[in-house]
């Protein structure tokens, strides 16, 4: 293996679905691994296989799918992650051993807060149970990942003990994660310098960051890391996960790529794929982008400042130091309007990256006639606002059929929703609200009936105009229930009716989960077992 090559390990499956409100369906998995796929990511951590029978059951569908060649070319490794003990191991290795390169990624934490306080064990209890368990992995699969959690804060020769051990047992990958966010660049390239130079077997052993982003310096210090001599790194797109989330795979591809001269290292990442794939992440977890994050944030490439302006008039390097084509961006501004065909439709979603089906670009092009009737000129960032709100939404329990809003400064604002449910359900509802929005969402209730908590709404226009698209996300949680949140995105002319869509596909996820309970063992209180 090349030694300037760096691994993709992408986590947004597992440690990307532990963000507050980011439960993915299977469906919903198995999409954004094919995304993944397409991206050109190394290794895919599908989940944790033994959270519950459905995430179990997505792993293997991902690597029967994913995890397996269809066109000649090399398909990803396939990543399960696994606490260590024989029970985690044997359902990580049933979900991802029917993929042509599957791995098993277990760990056991090795900082002395947590060997005190969460796992009731001394240090030679720990190096036991990672020798043992790391060996009973290698029995089963040749592709064994190892991390010892909170790393950053535990003791450097210490660490180097318990990685030798792994090394010993058979551990072909040592991750070594930051996971709490605490340590600073210069700590942690130092950490993983000295790991490699003094843990006996290292060169058997690709050396792996997984950096958490607390303190904001996630992907600083993965960076650190690889300058350091780690060539595997652990990123989640749009930098999702636990509290304030990890290192963002499009921040570490991107710096690489910019600046060879610095690191002298590269991805097998295709960096046209990574705008597409963060708007797929965003509208499936509900989780919007902040406008100002750094490569898919909306504001990434717009240039306000008249000082920026006539710099980028005169020569673009003066203020991009990357064109927004590198990551997918359109330079096109104006493409279709209501009189294009079908046939000019399909041509720019396929330059945009959606090789759609002859069934979903029927649904794509009555889609664009709807909007495009309304719309004079239909905008890139309007096709993939469509695409997003057609495609990448939840298994429908309940469909918006119809609604009409009556308001004003001085009526009782008014809406009426017709919605289609299971069993041939078909009911209409009428409900007053303090506004058309609070209405809406009350008749919606009225009819599917699961309470639930609103915790946010958000609405920004697509495009600029007063026809522009509306799109809206919110998140919300069950009643009773406020350990899991459901996200929802819609899009549409008309910011009430996107409204609703939006409210749907959350309620949809909720009452999915209520029909076919699962165990979210990411947002549980599930403990390592205990010696």
């Amino acid at each position: 293996m090349d030694k300037n090559y760096v691994r993709i390990f992408d986590t947004t499956l597992r440690d990307g679905e532990q963000s507050p409100g980011a439960s993915l369906t299977s469906a919903e998995k198995l999409e954004i691994a094919r995304q993944l796929a397409k991206l050109g990511v190394d290794i895919i951590e599908a989940g944790f296989p033994a959270a519950s029978p459905d995430d179990l059951e997505a792993v293997r569908r991902i690597a029967q799918d994913v995890g397996n060649a269809r066109d000649g070319s090399r398909p990803p490794v396939i990543a399960g992650l696994a606490r260590a003990n024989k029970d985690d191991i044997d359902k990580a290795w049933d979900a991802v051993r029917h993929a042509a390169h599957p791995r098993i990624h277990t760990f056991l934490a090795t900082s002395d807060i947590h060997l005190k306080y969460k796992l009731k064990m001394t240090r030679e209890q720990v190096v036991a149970r990672v020798s043992e368990m790391v060996a009973y992995a290698r029995a089963l699969c040749d592709d064994i990942e190892f991390s010892p959690e909170d790393a950053g804060r535990s003791d450097p020769e210490y660490l180097c003990e318990v990685l030798e051990v792994a090394i010993e047992a058979g551990a072909t990958t040592l991750n070594i994660p930051d996971t709490v966010g605490y340590t600073t660049p210069e700590e942690f390239g130092g950490l993983i310098e000295g790991l490699i130079k003094n843990t006996r077997g290292s060169e058997k052993a690709v050396f792996s960051v997984h950096c958490h982003n607390d303190l904001g310096m996630a992907t600083a210090n993965s960076l650190a890391g690889l300058r350091a001599g780690a060539r595997q790194a652990e990123v989640t797109i749009n930098g999702i996960g636990e509290r304030a989330g990890n290192t963002s795979l499009e921040e570490i591809v991107m710096t690489l790529k910019t600046r060879p001269a610095v690191f002298g290292l590269y991805t097998g990442i295709d960096a046209t794929q990574i705008t597409r794939t963060s708007k797929m992440v965003s509208n499936y977890t509900g989780m919007p982008v902040q406008p100002n994050k750094a490569i898919v944030g909306a504001n990434a490439f717009a240039h306000e400042a008249g000082i920026h302006q006539d710099g980028m008039l005169k020569n673009q390097m003066t203020y991009e130091i990357m064109r927004p084509e590198s990551v997918g961006l359109s330079a096109s501004q104006l493409v279709l309007g209501k009189h294009s065909g079908r046939h000019a439709l399909k041509s720019r979603l396929i330059e945009l990256g959606y090789a759609l089906s002859d069934t979903d670009l029927d649904k794509a092009f009555a889609r664009f006639k709807e909007v495009a009737d309304k719309k004079k000129y239909i905008t890139d960032a309007d096709l993939e606002a469509l695409i997003a709100d057609e495609f990448y939404q939840p298994n429908e329990v309940f469909r918006l059929e119809d609604i009409q809003v009556v308001c004003g400064r001085h009526g009782m604002p008014t809406a009426t929703v017709r919605l289609i449910g299971p069993e041939g359900l078909d009911k209409t509802i009428a409900a007053i609200g303090t506004g058309p929005v609070d209405a809406t969402y009350k008749a919606i209730d009225a009819i599917v009936g699961a309470p639930n908590t609103l915790l946010e709404f958000n609405i920004h226009a697509v495009t600029e105009g007063i026809d522009a698209l509306g799109e809206v996300t919110v998140r919300l949680h069950a009643d009773g229930d406020d350990t899991h949140t459901y996200g929802g995105h819609g899009a549409d002319s008309d910011i009430i009716v996107a409204s609703a869509k939006a409210y749907l596909s959350a309620l949809n996820k909720l009452v999915t989960a209520q029909l076919t309970p699962r165990m979210h063992a990411q947002h549980s209180t599930l403990e390592l077992e205990r010696v």
